[in-house]
């Protein structure tokens, strides 16, 4: 992370999962990083995308005593206990939908509200992991209608939320991410052991792209291995 101020400050949200906590131990490695904070549901502060004040109450907690050049939002959901991924139209109904948007688009559109006053006004960063499959452009094979569209619904946010902040944060980037196929427990169910990657080498490729981004990239939609994905 050489483009990065010397001694900057990171934040993770979603540490708990496969690829934040690859973030967290990949930064807390890296001698030029300061600090970095590690959020999830039973953290100190905590935050839950399920409950809306524990966002804005996280970023008070946090943006007392510094500001940020680095914040990753790796939390998500594609399945949980009670659903997997709808396969066709007959699968839809509100709860599903409900929990499935609540944690990829709804509780990072406060992420963003909330957070972006924390990023340091020299150099910062502000990335959002999304998913190939949330590309209208790229979809060609149909199901899993919750979580494309709440990741679609998620590069909207942040696309938005780019374009108002350029205007008075001229250093900040803004960016969705996608990891890739990822060995973890989202992936499980879907071979994810067998196809995935490990954790440590997708947060690894996603720093490197992170580090290599410039303003004028802020508001787009990346893989893994730099290149800009449809919309």
């Amino acid at each position: 992370m050489n483009s990065l101020p010397d001694q900057f400050h990171a934040l993770v949200i979603g540490a708990s999962g496969a690829i934040g906590k690859a973030f967290v131990d990949l930064l807390g490695d890296l001698p030029r990083c300061a600090s970095v904070h590690a959020l999830h549901r039973h953290s100190t502060p905590a935050i839950d995308f399920a409950d809306e004040s524990s966002v804005a109450e996280a970023a008070r907690a946090l943006g007392g005593s510094r500001r940020y050049h680095l914040i990753i939002n790796a939390a998500g959901l594609l399945h949980g206990e009670a659903f997997m991924p709808e396969k066709r139209l007959a699968d839809l109904n509100y709860t599903q939908m409900q929990a499935t948007f609540q944690a990829n688009a709804f509780g990072p559109a406060l992420v963003l509200r909330h957070f972006v006053p924390l990023l340091a006004g020299e150099r910062a960063i502000l990335a959002m992991l999304s998913a190939k499959v949330g590309s209208i452009g790229d979809n060609r094979l149909g199901g899993w209608y919750s979580y494309r569209a709440s990741k679609a619904a998620l590069n909207m946010m942040l696309r938005t939320a780019a374009i108002e902040v350029a205007r008075t944060q001229k250093n900040s980037v803004i960016v969705a991410l996608h990891p890739g196929t990822v060995s973890s427990r989202l992936s499980q169910p879907f071979r994810g052991e067998t196809i995935g990657r490990p954790a440590h080498d997708a947060a690894t490729d996603m720093l490197d792209v992170i580090d290599s981004l410039t303003p004028a990239d802020s508001g787009s939609f990346r893989s893994y291995n730099g290149a800009e994905l449809p919309w």
